[in-house]
């Protein structure tokens, strides 16, 4: 692999969760935590895990070496629960979301096209510990926003929100 391909997920990552949050600004407090029953319950609850799990990865992938995004203050906390609900409101997590797709972004910058083949050893939330290709590792982490984007997209149709934030299209 090399880096032109996170590069341009990065640069998707980023348009998608635009669209996607021009449109989450504009729900009520009601329909930003209304049970929508699914495995995350709310709106609010699955933008708090594509957030977390964006935290959590860039932690992880930061054993691999140093970055520089890992020197901002937010990015030294802890890592998250994955269960974890944040943000009050869609104000709090909407600043708080383009910041991390700054990080992501700049994170994906620092990338060296030898990076891809390294094998990185992390252990996730349960103590498990694993050794994985990096390079699928970043590209697993985009798919995995991309498949929440969907399920957002679904939440917001019930909601009744007309979207359409996910086509790829828009960075080629």
């Amino acid at each position: 692999m090399q880096k032109d391909l996170p590069v341009l997920f990065s640069k998707y990552n980023k348009i998608a969760n635009e669209k996607m949050d021009a449109i989450i600004k504009g729900l009520t407090t009601e329909e930003w935590n209304r049970d929508l029953g699914g495995y995350f319950k709310s709106v609010r609850g699955l933008c708090s895990h594509l957030f977390v799990c964006d935290f959590n990865w860039l932690k992880r992938f930061s054993v691999l070496r140093e970055f520089s995004v890992m020197k901002q203050p937010f990015m030294g906390r802890e890592p998250f629960s994955f269960s974890a609900i944040l943000f009050e409101d869609t104000n709090e997590y909407l600043s708080e979301r383009v910041l991390m797709d700054e990080y992501i972004i700049s994170f994906v910058n620092e990338l060296e096209d030898g990076d891809f083949n390294a094998m990185l050893k992390y252990t996730d939330s349960s103590g498990t510990v694993y050794e994985k290709n990096f390079g699928g590792l970043v590209m697993h982490s985009f798919n995995h926003a991309t498949h929440h984007r969907g399920m957002l997209s679904l939440y917001l149709e019930f909601l009744g929100r007309p979207n359409d934030f996910n086509s790829f299209n828009v960075v080629l």
